[in-house]
């Protein structure tokens, strides 16, 4: 089984290359921000209370978003995989997740990281704001919060996923295909 963490700031392509890993390696796509924004844009009580973070760049708490990851991976449970998009966000989801993943005799088989400079960084979120409309990336001062948020809370990821042996930077500048490549060359290890 093939589970992985992609990793990056806001804006590094995260999602981007999640849906074309999932489709090309056939596994389920986890992603927290997308099933967020369905859930405010259906205006459901926990579309609420994220809503309430979202809008000022901040995380929503560890307990909501482990609980929707765990019950997406119990839905999914025949799944061959899962690609972890936007999650973990803190080191204590990240324990929750080796947790939830060792219940079920599986693990994490590698986290990438897409390396992107914050100035790259402000003006992919400012096309995608252009193009999506997504509230969280129109105003300046929330993607500078965004990204301090990510930062201070999650980088730090990067060093617990290092201590495994299961980090790998990955340049995430340039054509979005290229990008797929470097990624698939590292991920082609695992079949």
């Amino acid at each position: 089984m093939l589970n992985i963490v992609l990793f990056g700031a806001p804006g590094a392509g995260k999602g981007t290359q999640a849906v074309k890993l999932a489709e090309k390696y056939e596994l389920i796509h986890l992603s927290t921000g997308d099933i967020l924004r369905k859930e405010i844009e259906a205006g459901s009580e926990l579309g609420r209370q994220a809503k309430n973070f979202t809008d000022k760049g901040e995380f929503v708490p560890d307990e909501v978003v482990i609980g929707i990851i765990r019950s997406q991976m119990q839905q999914n449970n025949a799944a061959r995989g899962f690609i972890f998009d936007g999650f973990p966000r803190t080191i204590a989801q990240a324990d929750a997740l080796d947790k939830m993943l060792k219940e079920n005799n599986m693990q994490i088989s590698a986290m990438y990281a897409l390396d992107v400079e914050t100035n790259e960084l402000v003006k992919r979120l400012q096309l995608r704001s252009e193009v999506s409309g997504r509230a969280d990336d129109m105003s300046l001062d929330v993607i500078h919060n965004r990204i301090d948020v990510y930062n201070q809370k999650t980088k730090p990821i990067i060093d617990y996923y290092d201590v495994q042996k299961k980090y790998t930077a990955i340049n995430g500048i340039g054509d979005v295909e290229d990008i797929f490549k470097r990624l698939c060359v590292n991920i082609d290890k695992f079949n």
